[in-house]
């Protein structure tokens, strides 16, 4: 059928409507279509405001879905008229899904709203009047049928709540109501059993019985939705704070939904428990903390990497947190946050950073690292990087996450699999080995993925984590985590210390019974592209746009840059090389340093000192290391020297002039050889030539 054609099938549908007087309370459920819709387009005592997805409302996505041209993570589509809902003409199950999910109707009514261009109502019209004819209830999963019923309602403002004309068609929006109770209806009775699936159902729920308490229904689902999220936020949110699936994205998409019925419940008088306002307000201070100084939360598990500043000014708002209005500013408004260094117990993330842009500091130069040292996480959207981190300076994304780029595991190469991988993290790989076991699995149970077909599940464990040890010094921010896999006898240890807001050193140790591969990566951004340097004088020193990394010469140590790929976005990979030091043995170890730069790469050395242990013969095990960091930029010299017990066994040591009693020592000289800075574990005990220094810095 043409479109032509199309249309005038269309037109014959603005009929009266069959009714099912059921639906509404008595009073209205006796108008006809015209006074029914003359009713919802009059002022209502009823408030609540829509939200659209920024990308899928793009101008020139709603001006292609016009004529037809569907685009969803980066792939377009063009589609008949009618659509054919039921089929999905994309490899892509997250394709169909998101046709199906309706954000484009939002997009639809903004751009009405803007233009007041009569054939957004009736392309709006046309696509929700087909899929009501063609699609039955349910159709994919609950969690589809939930952000469509938001999406509708979201529109529903542009079309009929706040519209100066009426561009709408009594008997379409009889039917679009009356399938908008269906679908509630289908979401009462078929809620996702947790997690994030679940919480936004309930929140299309309370949206539905907000907006149209005329339906007989409404009071019902208000109940049933406000009491199902208050148990679902004790449940769905860590002690922490954090949403117990551990993606920093998912995190964000679950408290927005939390926020949009605070925000609902405020706006129309609904008391919401006590318990509700403070587990928001635990998710919002990670939320703080996670965002990068650039604005963007990096997408550690499943998810994209954006800003939820948004989330942020909201909560300032709803609770009157001028923490939270901070960082929604950038510094602009309110108070810096008290903690540099945050940790999230339950969760496993620790959030390190230089400063908040106080004193004139540049809000976004502040470096910036996150710690993952936790459980895998809840559900399918983990990703095999215990210990992994990002690492972000002056203004760039340097050190990142690959992202998710894809769920689908269609095509050639499984980019599911690798960008999940162990391999794929800024962390060490044993033996090329995911740190969980991740094996096919048969397609059982009716689900939005085809039945019989397979898919990768995690099959066993996670690896158990601990983080043994965190400081925060004047001098420095040390954090000290563990994984020890099920999958292979190797146990990793990786400490990360941040230097005088200057550096970090990544000091990793692998111990294990019998030998294996080790390979430790660093994921670089797109920048970095074919823009990396390696020279090996005096050991491996890696320079890449805003990042030096050097390692002491090892001749057991093998570097190499790698091809890889970073994933900001579902669906859009961008070529990002690796960096990749490689080791074989039972035991491994690898001391980096981390050095992000501004205008040009310094100077930067690093030598191994001969260490001695406490027999006074040549430490040659390698459970210890001390290392001189020396590097020169801008007219300023720093000599440092950083000693660990990589086994974190306390000891006596030897290095160079000083004798040391503890497990890891961090020290500054000046030219002369002069300790000026110094900090050690609690228990430490330092001396030079026979003087004894305290770890203040100052000779006693």
């Amino acid at each position: 059928m043409n479109r032509a054609a199309h249309l005038a099938e269309y037109a014959t549908m603005d009929s009266v409507s069959d009714r099912d007087p059921e639906i509404f309370l008595p009073a209205f459920a006796r108008m006809d279509d015209a006074t029914l819709l003359a009713h919802f387009r009059a002022p209502r005592p009823v408030f609540y405001f829509p939200v659209p997805d920024l990308d899928e409302t793009r101008p020139e996505k709603i001006a292609a879905l016009m004529s037809g041209r569907f685009e969803f993570n980066g792939e377009t589509r063009v589609l008949p008229d009618p659509v054919d809902w039921l089929h999905n003409p994309s490899d892509d199950v997250e394709w169909h899904i998101l046709l199906h999910k309706f954000y484009y109707a939002v997009g639809l009514g903004m751009a009405f709203s803007a233009s007041d261009d009569p054939r957004y109502a009736w392309r709006w019209m046309e696509l929700i009047d087909c899929w009501i004819a063609r699609t039955p209830p349910g159709f994919i999963a609950a969690d589809v049928t939930g952000r469509r019923v938001q999406n509708w309602i979201y529109s529903y403002h542009y079309f009929v709540t706040d519209s100066p004309r009426n561009a709408v068609s009594a008997g379409f929006h009889r039917r679009l109501l009356e399938s908008i109770h269906e679908q509630v209806e289908f979401l009462c009775a078929n809620l996702t059993a947790a997690r994030n699936h679940r919480t936004l159902e309930l929140y299309a729920i309370f949206l539905a019985a907000v907006v149209f308490p005329e339906m007989r229904r409404a009071a019902f689902w208000r109940e049933f939705a406000l009491v199902r999220i208050a148990d679902n936020i004790e449940s769905d949110l860590l002690p922490d704070g954090v949403q117990c699936e551990l993606s920093t994205d998912y995190h964000q998409l679950v408290l927005k939904n939390y926020l949009n019925v605070r925000r609902l419940a405020a706006l129309n008088d609904i008391p919401v428990p006590a318990d509700m306002d403070a587990a928001i307000v635990r998710a919002l201070e990670f939320s703080l903390h996670a965002h990068k100084p650039d604005g963007i939360v990096p997408s550690l598990s499943d998810g994209d990497a954006r800003s939820f500043l948004e989330l942020l000014g909201q909560g300032a708002e709803l609770y009157a947190r001028d923490d939270l209005r901070y960082a929604a500013t950038a510094g602009r408004e309110g108070t810096p946050p008290a903690q540099r260094v945050a940790h999230f117990a339950a969760s496993g993330y620790t959030i390190v950073r230089s400063h908040w842009g106080e004193a004139g500091q540049p809000f976004a130069d502040a470096h910036y690292l996150i710690f993952d040292c936790g459980p895998l996480g809840a559900g399918n959207h983990g990703h095999f990087d215990c210990l992994s981190f990002e690492l972000a300076a002056n203004g760039r994304s340097l050190v990142v996450d690959p992202g998710r780029y894809t769920y689908s595991e269609a095509g050639d190469i499984n980019w599911r699999i690798r960008f999940r991988s162990t391999a794929a993290h800024n962390t060490v790989c044993v033996d090329g080995l995911n740190q969980t076991l991740y094996l096919p699995r048969p397609i059982k149970e009716p689900s939005r993925h085809a039945h019989g077909s397979v898919r990768h599940k995690v099959s066993g464990p996670a690896p158990d984590a601990a983080l043994r040890e965190r400081v925060e010094t004047a001098n420095l921010a040390l954090l000290h985590g563990t994984a020890r896999s099920h999958v292979y006898d190797a146990v990793h240890s990786r400490r990360i210390v941040f230097v005088d807001a200057c550096y970090w050193i990544v000091s990793d140790w692998l111990d294990a019974p019998s030998e294996h591969e080790y390979a430790l990566r660093f994921q670089l951004g797109e920048a970095a592209q074919d823009a990396v340097q390696v020279a090996r004088d005096h050991g491996p020193r890696v320079c890449s746009p805003g990042l030096l990394i050097a390692q002491a010469q090892d001749a057991r140590v093998e570097v190499a840059v790698e091809d890889s790929f970073v994933a900001y976005r579902y669906g859009e990979k961008l070529a990002a090389p690796r960096v990749c030091f490689s080791s074989r043995g039972a035991c491994a170890a690898f001391d980096s340093v981390l050095l992000p730069w501004r205008d040009a790469p310094p100077d930067l050395r690093v030598t191994h000192l001969p260490l001695q242990g406490e027999s006074g013969a040549a430490h040659a095990v390698r459970r210890a290391a001390a290392l001189r960091i020396e590097s020169h930029a801008a007219g300023q010299d720093v000599r440092d020297i950083w000693f660990h017990a990589r086994d974190d066994s306390p000891g006596e040591w030897r290095f160079g002039n000083y004798r040391f009693r503890g497990r890891w020592l961090w020290l500054r000289e000046d030219a002369a050889g002069q300790v000026l800075r110094a900090s050690a574990d609690a228990a430490a005990s330092l001396e030079r030539d026979g003087r004894v220094i305290n770890l203040a810095g100052t000779p006693a």
